[in-house]
């Protein structure tokens, strides 16, 4: 462990595991930045978790039928996931939009060493970004089927309720660190996330 790392976790209690959940709306950043911390606590010798709520999307609840009960449900487990990986003592970045503050306020219950990393961003500049975004383990122009439907009534197959257009996002005003997404860059970032943070990653040979 760095010096300043040291200084910063004081003396080391039998539990070092710890939860940070990235927020904010889709097309904010979150798997960009979260990735970024993954890779460099990775440099350092850890073992961080990423858990990606639209990668574990289908295992919690295989056969969507995307109602707001489902969405809440799926959050739960997302949170009680994180919260078991950090009993174990693993870092896990928690990568996933939560619209509701009760859906971060359960994991902040279950954990310890929990922090809302939230990446703030207007509709429209998270717009633009998601545009852009090609097919993966989101569906493509979320945002333009989305504001199409609203406007229309037209359906789109696995197309929940979209955080921004037909629900708003609740900020969580304990947020441990809020990061202007729409100004700073991705590096800038990740190095607010590693210097708030400091004193809760410790190096891998003293896991």
């Amino acid at each position: 462990m760095s010096a300043l790392a040291a200084e910063a976790e004081g003396p080391r209690p039998e539990w070092a595991g710890a939860v940070l959940w990235f927020t904010g709306l889709p097309g904010a950043g979150k798997s960009t930045v979260a990735k970024a911390v993954a890779d460099e606590l990775t440099r350092r010798g850890l073992n961080p978790v990423w858990l990606q709520m639209d990668a574990r999307r289908k295992h919690y609840t295989p056969r969507p039928l995307y109602t707001a009960k489902e969405r809440e449900a799926a959050y739960r487990m997302f949170a009680e996931e994180a919260a078991a990986l950090a009993e174990e003592g693993r870092v896990v970045l928690m990568d996933g939009t939560a619209p509701l503050r009760s859906m971060r306020d359960h994991a902040r219950g279950l954990v310890e060493r929990f922090a809302e990393v939230h990446l703030r961003c207007g509709v429209a500049t998270a717009m633009r970004r998601e545009s852009a975004r090609p097919e993966g383990l989101v569906m493509a122009g979320l945002y333009a089927k989305a504001v199409k439907r609203k406007a229309t009534g037209q359906k789109f197959d696995g197309l929940g309720q979209v955080v921004g257009v037909d629900v708003p996002f609740e900020e969580d005003p304990r947020a441990e660190l809020v990061l202007d997404a729409e100004k700073l860059s991705v590096e800038q970032m990740r190095d607010a996330v590693l210097k708030r943070f400091a004193g809760w990653f410790v190096d891998g040979e003293e896991r």
